[in-house]
């Protein structure tokens, strides 16, 4: 279930700077994190700490509780 949790979280920020037509160079930017972080994040192969969480969400101008809208809904994870 974490690899699920995982990818579908790296989903959700891929869609979240997909719609600011955001490249994932312009968000590590705007987050302070590495390209390739990001792309471990969107793809699923990295466990985001909660530091990162923060930075992803102020990186997209976003609460944290907004990043997570949509997300965690326990029928969607099972």
């Amino acid at each position: 279930m974490e690899d699920l949790i995982l990818r579908r979280f790296g989903q959700r920020v891929a869609n979240l700077r997909h719609a600011r037509q955001w490249t994932q160079i312009e968000l590590a930017q705007r987050t302070g994190l590495h390209r390739s972080y990001i792309a471990g994040v969107e793809s699923g192969r990295r466990n985001v700490s909660f530091r990162n969480l923060l930075r992803l969400a102020q990186g997209l101008g976003l609460s944290p509780e907004q990043l997570f809208t949509d997300f965690l809904s326990m029928d969607r994870l099972n």
